[in-house]
C-alpha cells in the first residue's frame, strides 16, 4: 500500500538515523566554512562542538543545552556569525522546545541572557576596534543592544516552534488513544448487547419449551390411565430432567446478562398473529387460557410485534410455573392513538402469596420479569406486574408505537 509524501516525510524525520545524518552534515559544513573563513580558537571550538552535539539531540535531549551554549560562545568569539553556528543554534533551540528539556519560559529566558552576554562581549570588541561606540545612557546607546534583541526573538521563535510540534503530536496521540478507547468501548457494548439479546432469546424460547415438557411429563403421570410403575417413573424422570435443565438455564442466563443497555432485534420473529398458537400450546399442556382481542388489528413494526409476543409468551410460562391449573386470559387491545395494550391475567395466587409450589415472587427480580420489562422499554413502553384488583396475577404492557 503506497504512502503519501507527507507520511514518507514524517517517517524520515522519525527515523533513528535522522539526527546522526543531519548532525554530521552540519558538522561537515562547519569544517568547510572554517577552512574558507578561518576563525579564532574560541569560534572554531564553539562551532564544531555546537554542530557535532546535534547528533545526540534525540538519544540524549539535554545535550541541546550544550549545542546552544557552544553556538553562543562561538558567536561571541567573532563578530561574524557563521552559518553553521546559526543552523546548529536554532536546531538546538528547536530540540529544547520539542523535547521540553526545560519549561519554554525558562529556555527563552536562558537564551535571552546568553544573547545579552554575547552582545556585551561584542560591544567590548567594538570599543577595542576604535569603532564609534556611544556610552550607555547616551543618545543612540540602545541601538547597541539590537543584536541581543534580535537573537532573543530568533531563539524564542525556534523554541516555540519545537514546543508547538510537541503539543501537536501529544494532541494527535491523545486523539488516537481516545479513538482506540472509544472503539474498544463500542465493541464491549456491542458484545454486552449481544449477550443480553442471547440471554433474552434463550429465556423466551428455551425456557418456554422446557417448561412445557416439564408440565406435560408431570401431568401425564396423573392423567394417563393404566400406567405401569416403570412408565410413571419414566415420566417423573423426564419432568425432573426438565426442571434441572431450567435451573441450569437460569444459571447460564445469570452469566450472560449484563447491567448495560440492550438493543432491539429486528430479524423476522413471531408476531401477534401467532398468539392463537401460543394459547393453544398453553391449553395443550393442561392450562386453561382464553384470548381476547379488541380493536382493529393493525400491522405494527417488527420490534413491537416481537416484544408483545415474547411478553405474552413469558407471562403464560410464569402462569404455568407459579399458578398451575389457574384460568388465564390474554387480552390484546389495539387502542386509539397507536397504543397497544397487552394484558395477561390469571386467577391464581398473587405476588407474595405463600401457597406452596404456586407462590409468586414479589420482588420482581427474576429473569422473566426483567426480560419483559426490557422488551417493553426497548420500544418505549412500560410494563407492570403484580397482584390484580380481584386477586390473581396481572402482567400489563403498554406499548406506544407512533404518534396519534
Amino acid at each position: 500500500m503506497s504512502t503519501s509524501p507527507q507520511q514518507r516525510l514524517r517517517d524520515w524525520f522519525a527515523a533513528p538515523a535522522y539526527p546522526w545524518i543531519t548532525g554530521a552534515a552540519v558538522t561537515a559544513g562547519a569544517v568547510v566554512e572554517l577552512v574558507v573563513v578561518p576563525g579564532g580558537v574560541t569560534t572554531t571550538a564553539g562551532a564544531l562542538l555546537s554542530a557535532a552535539s546535534l547528533m545526540w539531540r534525540r538519544s540524549f535531549p539535554p545535550v541541546a543545552v550544550l549545542t546552544v551554549a557552544a553556538g553562543l560562545i562561538g558567536f561571541a568569539g567573532d563578530v561574524n556569525l557563521y552559518v553553521s553556528i546559526m543552523v546548529s543554534g536554532l536546531t538546538g533551540c528547536y530540540a529544547l522546545g520539542r523535547n521540553r528539556v526545560l519549561h519554554p519560559a525558562l529556555t527563552v529566558a536562558g537564551g535571552a541572557l546568553g544573547a545579552l552576554c554575547v552582545n556585551l562581549v561584542h560591544i567590548n570588541t567594538w570599543s577595542r576596534m576604535d569603532l564609534p561606540v556611544p556610552a550607555l545612557w547616551e543618545r543612540g546607546s540602545l541601538s547597541l543592544f539590537a543584536e541581543s534583541f534580535l537573537l532573543t526573538v530568533v531563539l524564542f521563535g525556534a523554541v516555540m516552534m519545537g514546543d508547538a510540534v510537541r503539543s501537536r503530536e501529544e494532541t494527535r496521540t491523545e486523539r488516537s488513544l481516545a479513538q482506540a478507547q472509544l472503539i474498544a468501548m463500542e465493541r464491549q457494548q456491542a458484545a454486552e448487547a449481544e449477550r443480553a439479546a442471547i440471554a433474552r432469546e434463550l429465556h423466551d424460547i428455551v425456557s418456554h419449551s422446557v417448561s412445557m415438557i416439564a408440565v406435560q411429563a408431570e401431568s401425564a403421570t396423573y392423567t394417563t390411565p393404566g400406567l405401569t410403575a416403570e412408565a410413571r417413573d419414566g415420566f417423573q424422570q423426564i419432568a425432573a430432567t426438565a426442571r434441572s435443565s431450567m435451573a441450569e438455564l437460569r444459571r447460564l442466563l445469570g452469566v450472560l446478562r449484563t447491567p448495560r443497555g440492550d438493543t432491539a432485534l429486528t430479524a423476522p420473529q413471531p408476531t401477534l398473529d401467532h398468539l392463537v398458537e401460543l394459547v393453544d400450546q398453553h391449553r395443550a399442556v393442561g392450562g386453561t387460557a382464553e384470548l381476547r382481542i379488541t380493536g382493529q388489528r393493525v400491522a405494527l413494526p417488527a420490534a413491537w410485534e416481537l416484544s408483545a409476543y415474547r411478553i405474552a409468551q413469558e407471562a403464560l410460562t410464569n402462569a404455568r410455573k407459579h399458578a398451575p391449573g389457574a384460568r388465564t386470559v390474554v387480552e390484546v387491545d389495539y387502542g386509539a392513538g397507536r397504543l397497544l395494550t397487552l394484558r395477561v391475567r390469571d386467577d391464581g395466587p398473587g405476588a407474595g402469596a405463600v401457597t406452596g409450589p404456586g407462590s409468586r415472587p414479589g420482588t420482581g427480580t427474576g429473569h422473566g420479569l426483567t426480560g419483559m420489562r426490557e422488551r417493553a422499554a426497548l420500544v418505549g413502553g412500560r410494563l407492570s406486574a403484580g397482584t390484580g384488583p380481584d386477586g390473581g396475577f396481572v402482567v400489563e404492557a403498554v406499548l406506544p408505537w407512533g404518534s396519534g
